[in-house]
């Protein structure tokens, strides 16, 4: 069965652009897999963790596959592992080479030791809603019952950058 899924990325160590376009080029990659669509990058400041973390670059993707959420998990935790992403070192909520979450998941409801679907959160989170409503503003919330668009004005907090081809991102990162 084809899922349609949308993940959330971010990157606040080293090249972050690359991190995510590398995370990009990776999940297009996995064998039952594919992008549908893409955000586009998003400069937000740190939420939490260590006092000194450079700000991040976000996005959203929308992808259709055919893994079931937790293999889905388990090959996103592998790119993050190539990309350089230690869980182990890093601590919540710390400085990352690339983070990737399973935001949604056709719209069920999940939730095992690894993976909750949708991610807990989320609706909290304007560096994670901001991005997916460039791609899906209309989407239902399968446990809030609104719109992303809606939550993502519920929640803005400044602090933002949209990226796009025309911005230097010299001037900004």
């Amino acid at each position: 069965m084809n899922a349609i899924c949308y993940l959330a990325l971010g990157s606040n160590v080293g090249n972050r652009q690359g991190f995510l376009q590398a995370a990009r080029t990776a999940i297009a990659g996995l064998r039952q897999t594919r992008i549908l669509d893409c955000s586009q990058d998003h400069l937000t400041r740190p939420v939490g963790g260590p006092a000194g973390q450079n700000d991040y670059l976000n996005a959203a993707l929308k992808i259709e596959t055919t893994y079931p959420p937790q293999e889905l998990l388990e090959q996103l935790l592998a790119i993050e592992q190539m990309l350089g992403r230690n869980r182990m070192v890093e601590g919540r909520n710390g400085p990352r080479t690339i983070d990737i979450d399973i935001l949604f998941y056709n719209d069920i409801i999940y939730t095992s030791s690894q993976l909750t679907i949708p991610h807990p959160r989320m609706d909290q989170r304007a560096f994670v809603l901001m991005p997916l409503c460039d791609i899906a503003p209309d989407l239902i919330h399968p446990v809030l019952g609104c719109p992303i668009s809606l939550l993502a004005a519920r929640c803005y907090a400044g602090g933002y950058a949209r990226i796009d081809q025309t911005t230097d991102l010299q001037e900004i990162l």
